[in-house]
């Protein structure tokens, strides 16, 4: 069972800086991806980004680009987020996920098998 845990979140003003971690605890042997996504109240769960457990590739979703990028370090079983240029629209909780189901590159949250409780970004002045 692979458990993802987040953390990192804060409040942080427009044009800011943040990064969040994700790491993941049990056998991981299996994983072949691991993707952030993010949810505000009322709005549905986003794809942030996915990247590769074993070789590193990522792939982002559009309203981020440029200005998110997703790292890992395989020896400490740490993603993390780091998200530059924030604005008041990214803010959410936000949930990292690890799987390789079809689809999970693309951001399908079917893609996924595991979920982690997420960490909260706030982007306000």
């Amino acid at each position: 069972q692979v458990q993802p845990v987040e953390s990192g979140g804060g409040l942080v003003q427009p044009g800011g800086s943040l990064r969040v971690s994700c790491a993941l605890s049990g056998p991981t042997f299996s994983i072949l991806g691991v993707g952030w996504f993010r949810q505000a109240p009322g709005k549905e769960r986003e794809f942030v980004g996915a990247i590769t457990w074993r070789a590193g590739p990522t792939t982002y979703g559009d309203s981020v680009k440029g200005r998110f990028t997703i790292s890992k370090d395989n020896t400490k079983n740490t993603i993390y987020l780091q998200m530059n240029s924030l604005k008041p629209e990214d803010t959410g909780t936000y949930i990292c996920a690890a799987g390789g189901r079809e689809g999970w590159w693309y951001g399908y949250p079917t893609g996924y098998d595991y979920w982690g409780q997420g960490t909260q970004v706030t982007v306000s002045s």
